[in-house]
Parts: C-alpha cells; structure tokens; sequence
C-alpha cells in the first residue's frame, strides 16, 4: 500500500491535543508548588501591634525647657483683698422706740437727707402719762419733807421736840429725795429734756406725745414704722436707720501672711463691678487684732470717700493696695507654677536633666508673676519655663 503525503488523520490529532493539554496542567502545578514553598519560608503574619516606642525622657525636650534661680526680690506690688461696702462707724445710727405706744405721725421717709435733731416719729405713749404722774407726786412728797424737816428743826432747838422725831423727819426726807430722783430718772430715760424738768411743776407742758430725734445728720436708708402702728420699746425693732453716706468704709479681709505688709494710713483703691475700671481712692483706718481661726484672715477697714454717692453699703468690693515696697520677697514666675489635685508645685531641679516635684504655696502679685509664701528658698533652681512638658512627659509614663 502505498503512504502518500496528505493530511493526518483525525485520530493523531486528538492523540496531539490531549498531550498538550497534560503538558501544560503539569507546568501550572509546578509554579504553584513553588510559590507554596516560598511562602512557608516567610514568618507568619500577625495582627498584633507594634510595640509603641518609648516615651521621650525630658531631656528630649531640649531648649524647649529653660530654668531659672529663685531670688529674693523687691517685692513691690498690688495686693488685692476681698471685702464690701459698709456704713462708717458712728456714722450710722438705728433707732428703735424707748417705750411703749402707739405712732401718732411719721415725719421721715426713706431717702429723706435729716439733721441731727430733726424729729422723725411722733409716739402717744401712755408710758411718759404714767411717769410724769409719778414725778409730779413725789415732787409733792419731797416738798412736804423738806418743810416737815425744817419744822421738826426749829422744835428741836426750842426742846419743843425730841431727838428722835428730828431724826424720823430726817429720815423721811431722804427717802422722798430718793423716790423723787427715781422718778425725774424715769422720765429722762423716756428722753423728756432735761431743761423741761428743771422748770417749775407748774409750768412744765410735758404730755403723753413722745418725740423722737434723729441723733446724726444723714440719710434714712432704712424705714419700717407706718403711722398707728404699736411700738413696744424693745431695742431690737429698729424703726429706722440713718447713716451719713459722704463716708463709707469698706471691711476686707487679710491672710495673716500679708499682715506685715499692710498698715494703718496706707493708701488703697477700692474697686466694685458696678463701675469697672473706675478706682475709689481709700485709706487703711484700722486692722483688727483677732485672727479668725476658720479663714485665717484678719478685719481691715478702710475709709473711702463716697461725696458722690455711687458706692452702696452691702456691695462687694476689691480693696487693692500697693505693698512690699521695702519688704524683700521670693517671686518666681506664674508660668513656673502648675496644679495638681488641688495643690501647686514647681519642678525642682535637683540634677542634670533631674527635675522633682516640690508642692509650694504662692499669692499672685502681677499678671505674670507670684510671690511664694511656702516651699522653696533663695537660691534654689527651678523649672521657670516648660514645666508643663514636663508633667505631660510623666502623665505618659
């Protein structure tokens, strides 16, 4: 048979085909194996996080951290005492009624500008009724004494008496001068005037009307009494208060750590919110000799003009005063001072690069500036600027 030079058969073909095919599945499995081997030499994958680095020492903050010497200095500056506003002493006067009755008139209204002597109420009190009849009887009694002792007298002389009825009408007549100088002490203290009873009983025009006086020149700042009220004479119903205002003083407290900077005439400014930035010009008047024992603060008041009117007794006030000026202090920056729990301190440097906490208590004296009362002394260096890197270093472990 004779092999020509045609196409192949069918057959050859897909015997080619399947041949191809097996080649190339054994390539693929091949690479993939080999890929497989690659990864198994790698670490495992994890998701765990990155250890964090180490937080930087505060000698990683570098210039950012500047210390400084405390030093004594001069020390001049405001301090700034709170208080308020209050009458002047004995330039106030609350009135209350001596006795009893019942008010007939007021004269005196609030805001009224009084004298001193000026009638303010007008009381019928059944009181000074009562006491003026007593006084004109033992007036009457003392009169009687006084002849039945001087008739007993002259018997006496004449041995028309005997000693001892000299003596019962001496006796008698001391007696009425008592009761009689009771009774004229009963009608003063019912504020009868005094050249009243000193005229004859028969011309004295004393009545049950009671007038009652102002005792200073001011200003009726306080009134509750209504015409037909009933006064009792119990000194704690004041009726009225009167106060001369063209004086006030203001009551602030001092820490008992400034009381060697404060004097009596120093010269202050008193500040109230009611006018902000106007200063009323003041001075020291007094400063108490007791500390109170819960605040630690001593009583200081100061006399401030008031000519015209704006300061109110009761408003709160800042009594300012320029002290320190010959007294040397310790005075760091406020920036050098931070707080923690309620308490202050200052980085203390105690090393290279080695800063402890010292807690210290201090009083401001200027916008950037305090003075320190406790916890440090001259010579001492601290952190002045930066302090607070420093906490936030630690807060971070």
């Amino acid at each position: 048979m004779n092999i020509g030079t045609g196409d192949a058969p069918e057959g050859d073909d897909n015997r080619h085909a399947a041949a191809g095919s097996l080649l190339i599945f054994s390539v693929c499995a091949a690479l993939l194996f080999l890929i497989s081997c690659g990864r198994a030499d790698q670490p495992p994958h994890s998701n765990a996080a990155i250890p964090p680095k180490a937080a930087p020492h505060p000698t990683d903050l570098g210039p950012r951290v500047e210390i400084g010497t405390v030093e004594m200095g001069s020390g001049e500056h405001d301090l700034t005492l709170s208080g308020k506003v209050a009458y002047g002493e004995d330039r106030y006067s609350r009135i209350s009624s001596p006795l009893q009755g019942r008010v007939v008139e007021v004269r005196a209204h609030l805001g009224d500008r009084v004298k001193a002597g000026d009638i303010v109420l007008v009381v019928d009190s059944p009181d000074i009724a009562q006491a003026y009849s007593e006084y004109v009887k033992e007036d009457s009694d003392l009169q009687y004494a006084v002849r039945a002792h001087e008739l007993a007298k002259d018997l006496y002389e004449n041995k028309a008496l005997p000693l001892k009825d000299l003596k019962q009408a001496e006796n008698e007549l001391v007696k009425a001068r008592a009761e009689f100088r009771r009774a004229k002490e009963r009608l003063l203290s019912l504020r009868i005037p005094q050249e009243e009873l000193n005229k004859p009983v028969d011309k004295q025009t004393i009545t049950s009307r009671f007038e009652m006086k102002s005792p200073l020149t001011g200003i009726v700042v306080e009134r509750a009494v209504t015409p037909g009220q009933s006064v009792g004479g119990d000194p704690s119903q004041i009726l009225f208060t009167v106060a001369d205002l063209a004086m006030l003083q203001v009551v602030a407290d001092v820490y008992e750590r400034d009381l060697a900077l404060v004097k009596e005439g120093q010269y202050a400014k008193v500040m109230v919110e009611a006018y902000p930035g106007v200063a009323f010009p003041a001075t020291v008047a007094a400063i108490g000799d007791v500390v109170d024992p819960t605040t630690r603060t001593i009583k200081l008041r100061a006399w401030v003009n008031n000519q015209e009117n704006k300061l109110k007794p009761e408003m709160f006030a800042r009594l300012v005063l320029r002290v320190g000026g010959t007294t040397p202090l310790l005075t760091i920056p406020r920036e050098a001072v931070l707080e923690a729990e309620g308490k202050q301190f200052v980085y203390l440097v105690e090393g290279e690069n080695q800063y402890v906490k010292r807690e210290v208590t201090v009083t401001p004296i200027s916008s950037d500036q305090v003075r320190v009362v406790e916890g440090l002394a001259s010579g001492q260096r601290i952190v002045i600027k930066g302090a607070v890197l420093i906490k936030g270093q630690e807060a971070k472990g």
